[in-house]
This record gives structure tokens, C-alpha cells and sequence, in this order.
């Protein structure tokens, strides 16, 4: 066999069922309606690097963080109306690792699949340390690795029953964070209408947005140094990539989720970060804690701190509740491509993929040995965030440049296509360039700079193990099927 019976589909246009393969395995079912896609895409966008992260983002970067997430946002957008004019130019991708491999070669489907695995293992060790500190907010004294382990357990045991029940779950995890922002949106902006004073003496007002040394105040390289935590923040925005194989109705429910995109980073982002910092000056928020659940403290609304803190510590599970699902498919698909071991392609009654969830739960346990071994919290989040960052930016990179090729290889698809990407080749470049100084950004800070050096190992490993697999001879096969394939487009 040269390759999958999906990809051989999409290149043939032979229609597959949703639930069977050719060969009648049993195979991924579309159970995830408008509502789960719509929620996941926007519990995605809202993930741990907001709640958690955000206070170390404004100490570095001031008031000036409000545009450092817009920024981020706008080039985001990009990369998802790439991903999702490719996904919707043929429905038989399971996800982006797919494309990348019809496209690019194998190699791109073997790099970007275990990246793509290895970014959400990463995230969900950042999301397993958060919980950790979430919890201990209540019970200060109890050891961080208990709530860890708890967390990976419960994770296990979320992700078991059908892929409804994911989506589910992962629909009243998004609820929950929506209504939470727009609560404390709502009473902060009540707050700086009343000049509420904190026991402290600050005084919630939209001018301490440029009152203590205007919205630049740790100047340009502080301003660079904001760019780390919040990439972060918009890790598992691309999450509804992942599933494509299981949305019912993807053409009409994939562009709504991606469209939505820039209301969410103006709403749930810009908006939230501005209220924050005129309520609660930004010299005074920690860079060790969350700033939502420190602006009601500092207003002396301690009850309220306690709700926010239930909130955020729900974002965190949310968050690495959507890492095991992704990790699990994205293993499934690799397995089923031969580039992963053919047990983590075989699927439960319910078609969940549950040895490829389970080797996801058995390597987050490292979260749980981090937090243990540790002794602070931001510090650990700081590093693992770091590394995550690095690696979406990977994977954000290869669905640019899998566009440039399909836009270069399959000009008919993009002509017929309905969701055609913006901006086309230009925006890609554009973002490409933006990704390059984010690089850059990253070599600024002691902390970043060593998660950065030590991020190419992982693709060094990679390198080691797919130098390896290439030789089988199923791989050959692979390749010389997309060689074959990549000459006759050159000769149409």
C-alpha cells in the first residue's frame, strides 16, 4: 500500500464513508455539531496563556500588551483562513497534518504530526502546572503534585466516552470561560464608571492605561519581550483543524468557526486586557498570578476572586482537555500513515482512539513531576509555554507554506474554492516574516532564550527517527507514490 485510503481519495476523488474505511475498519464518525465547533474554536482561542499568563505579558510590556495580542491575533487569522481553505478544498484531510503530507512530502506529514502531538503535550504540562497553582489558591499548603495528578486522571477519563461527549465537555468548558469574560468585562467597566477605589488606594480609571509612562512605558524591547507569553495565549487557536474528520457539515461550519476568529481576540482579549489595567494599575499586577482573579482581590471582592479563580482553573482544564483529544487523533492519523506504531491507530467500540490517548495521559504525567520538583510555578509555566510557542510556530509555518504549494500546484482548487484565504500568497509571506521575529523576540530574555535553544533537540529527534522509517518499505512506497504524483502535476 503507497498510501492511506483517505489520501489516495483526495487525490482520486473517490468519496469515503465518515465511519468505515474502503477496507470496512472502523474509522472517525462526524459527531461534532455547529455548537461543539463553534465552542471549541473559541475555547482554542481562549486558552491558559490568557488567564495564566497575562500577568507576566503586562509586567514586561505595559499597557502596551493590548497591542501585542492584536498583532498576534490579526497574522493568526491568516494562517486559519489558509488552513481552512485547504481543509474545505478536499474533505477527506483528517487535518492539516494530512495536507502537509499531500503536499509537502511524507516527511511533512510525519514532522508536522508528532510537532503537532508534542506542542499539545508541552501546552498540556503548562495547563497541568497552572492547575496546580489554580488550586493551591484555596488549599496553600497541599503538595502541587497531588492536584496534578488528579487533573491528568480526570483528563483520561473526560476523553474515554464517544467524541460527543468530548465536544460536550469541551462546549460547557468554553460556556463557562465566554460567560466569566464578559462578567468581568462588564463589572469592570462598572467599576472605572464609578471610580472604584481599591484598599490599596488605586483608583479604576481608563487613564491608567497611559498615566504611568503612556502605553510604552518599559519601552520598544519591553514591548518585544510581551510577544513570548502572549504567542502562548493563542496556542490551540488552529485546534479546529483537528476536527475536520469529525464536524458534521464542515463546509458550512469550519468558515463559521474560523470568521469568528477576530470577535473573539477584540472581545476576549483586547477588551478583557484593557478593563483589567484600568482598573488595576499595570505596576501593580504579579507576574506570578493570574490578573483576573488579582483584579478582584486588590478591589477587595475576595468572594468573587474565589469564582474567578473556579473559572480560570476550568480554562486549564479546558485547555488540556482539548490537548488529549488533539494529541489522540493526530497520533490515530500518524498511525494510520504508518508513522506512528499501528496499535495507536486502532479505535474503541465508541470510535475513540483510546491507546493514542492513553500514551498522551502517560506523558503528561511529566507535568506532575515538574511541579513536584519544582519550586515556582511561573518559572516552570515560563519555560514550557516557551517551548509550545515554538513548536506552533512550526506547525503555523507549514500551513503557510503548504498554501504557497497548493496555490502554485492546484490553481483549479483555489479558483473553485468558496473560502478563499485573504490576502492569498502576499498575507503568507507577511505572516512568514512576522513568525521570523517572533523568533528574534524570543532570543531577548534569559528565560525564553534557553527554551529556545533547547527546542531543536526535539527536531533533531525527529530527524533521527524519520531517517529511520523513511527506509521501510512502506514508506518507500509513500514517497514514490507523491513523487509520481508531484511529476504529474508538473507535466498538467
Amino acid at each position: 500500500m503507497s498510501q492511506s485510503p483517505d489520501l489516495a481519495a483526495a487525490r482520486s476523488g473517490t468519496p469515503t464513508t465518515a465511519s468505515t474505511t474502503p477496507q470496512g475498519e472502523p474509522h472517525l464518525a462526524r459527531q461534532l455539531s455547529n455548537r461543539h465547533i463553534q465552542l471549541i474554536a473559541i475555547g482554542g482561542a481562549i486558552g491558559t496563556g490568557l488567564f495564566m499568563g497575562s500577568g507576566k505579558t503586562i509586567s514586561l510590556a505595559g499597557p502596551s500588551v493590548i497591542f501585542v495580542y492584536m498583532i498576534i491575533g490579526f497574522m493568526l487569522f491568516f494562517v486559519m483562513r489558509a488552513m481552512g481553505e485547504l481543509l474545505l478544498s478536499n474533505l477527506h484531510y483528517k487535518s492539516f497534518a494530512d495536507f502537509a503530507a499531500d503536499l509537502l512530502g511524507p516527511w511533512a506529514g510525519f514532522f508536522t504530526g508528532w510537532t503537532y502531538w508534542f506542542c499539545w503535550i508541552v501546552t498540556g504540562v503548562a495547563d497541568v502546572v497552572a492547575i496546580s497553582g489554580y488550586v493551591t489558591y484555596w488549599w496553600h499548603d497541599l503538595p502541587l503534585w497531588i492536584p496534578a495528578l488528579a487533573a491528568v486522571v480526570v483528563l483520561i477519563g473526560l476523553n474515554l466516552p464517544t467524541v460527543k461527549a468530548f465536544g460536550e465537555t469541551e462546549f460547557w468548558f468554553a460556556l463557562i470561560k465566554i460567560v466569566a469574560i464578559v462578567a468581568l468585562i462588564v463589572v469592570g467597566i462598572v467599576m472605572v464608571l464609578r471610580h472604584f477605589e481599591a484598599p490599596g488606594g488605586a483608583t479604576a480609571n481608563f487613564s491608567n492605561l497611559w498615566n504611568d509612562g503612556g502605553f510604552f512605558p518599559t519601552g520598544p524591547m519591553g514591548f518585544v519581550a510581551g510577544f513570548q507569553i502572549a504567542t502562548f495565549a493563542f496556542v490551540g487557536i488552529e485546534l479546529v483543524g483537528t476536527t475536520a474528520a469529525e464536524a458534521k457539515n464542515p463546509e458550512r461550519n469550519l468558515p463559521k468557526a474560523i470568521n469568528s476568529i477576530p470577535v473573539r481576540v477584540m472581545l476576549f482579549y483586547v477588551v478583557a486586557l484593557t478593563v483589567i489595567i484600568s482598573v488595576t494599575p499595570w505596576r501593580e499586577i504579579s507576574a506570578d498570578h493570574s490578573p483576573f482573579v488579582a483584579m478582584f482581590s486588590l478591589a477587595g471582592l475576595g468572594i468573587a476572586a474565589s469564582v474567578i479563580n473556579f473559572v480560570v482553573l476550568t480554562s486549564a482544564t479546558s485547555s488540556a482537555n482539548s490537548g488529549i483529544y488533539s494529541t489522540s487523533r493526530m497520533v490515530y492519523g500518524l498511525a494510520q500513515e504508518g508513522d506512528a506504531p499501528r496499535r495507536f491507530g486502532q479505535l474503541t467500540k465508541r470510535l475513540v482512539p483510546a491507546n493514542a490517548l492513553f500514551l498522551s495521559g502517560v506523558v503528561l504525567l511529566s507535568g506532575v513531576v515538574m511541579v513536584a520538583v519544582g519550586d515556582s510555578i511561573i518559572g516552570a509555566f515560563t519555560i514550557v509555554t516557551t517551548i509550545s510557542a515554538l513548536c506552533f510556530i512550526f506547525v503555523w509555518s507549514i500551513i503557510l507554506i503548504s498554501y504557497l504549494v497548493y496555490r502554485k500546484r492546484r490553481p483549479h482548487l483555489h479558483e473553485a474554492s468558496k473560502f478563499k484565504m485573504p490576502g492569498g500568497i502576499v498575507m503568507c509571506y507577511v505572516v512568514l516574516a512576522f513568525f521570523v521575529f517572533l523568533l528574534w523576540a524570543f532570543t531577548q530574555k534569559a528565560d525564553t532564550l534557553h527554551a529556545l535553544l533547547v527546542t531543536p533537540i526535539w527536531f533533531a529527534a525527529l530527524g533521527i527517527g524519520w531517517a529511520v522509517l523513511r527506509r521501510r518499505p512502506h514508506h518507500l512506497a509513500r514517497e514514490a507514490a507523491f513523487r509520481a504524483d508531484l511529476e504529474s502535476a508538473e507535466g498538467d
